[in-house]
């Protein structure tokens, strides 16, 4: 490892279409997960006016707060901050960037399935999880 790459602190932008659930529950699992050595931003193609109350939910079931975040737009100030950009389910529709990672995650989808309210979003929540901490193993090396 080189200097340089020691003293970066990887960023990551998780993004959904709404950024009330999906990609709030990923950036939630990553700051509980990486504390201070990962920053994390999530964002939404088309941000909804709130986060998801079972999102929330699933993470405060989890010990993971997340007050004061709200949805907010993709901007080009954190794009050109991030070294990976995790799209969330497919509906949230964005360009890779050059020289940036990009992955596209087809989380589950329980409600395919006929699996509706809290017990879908610990589903997702946990599809999600095991997602997030392969990312921060990659990231971090640890």
């Amino acid at each position: 490892m080189t200097e340089e790459t020691t003293l970066k602190k990887p960023a990551v932008l998780f993004v959904c279409s709404k950024n009330g659930g999906k990609s709030q529950l990923a950036a939630g699992l990553l700051r509980d997960l990486a504390g201070d050595t990962v920053t994390v931003h999530s964002a939404g193609t088309k941000p909804g006016k709130s986060l998801n109350p079972q999102a929330v939910e699933s993470l405060a079931e989890l010990g993971i707060g997340v007050e004061g975040e709200h949805p907010k737009p993709v901007t080009d100030d954190v794009l050109d901050t991030v070294d990976a950009v995790i799209v969330l389910g497919t509906e949230a529709k964005l360009e890779p960037r050059e020289g940036k990672r990009f992955e596209i995650w087809e989380t589950d989808e329980p409600s395919e399935r006929g699996i509706e309210g809290m017990e879908r979003m610990r589903l997702v929540r946990d599809d999600i999880r095991t997602r997030v901490q392969a990312l921060y193993t990659e990231l971090t090396g640890k």
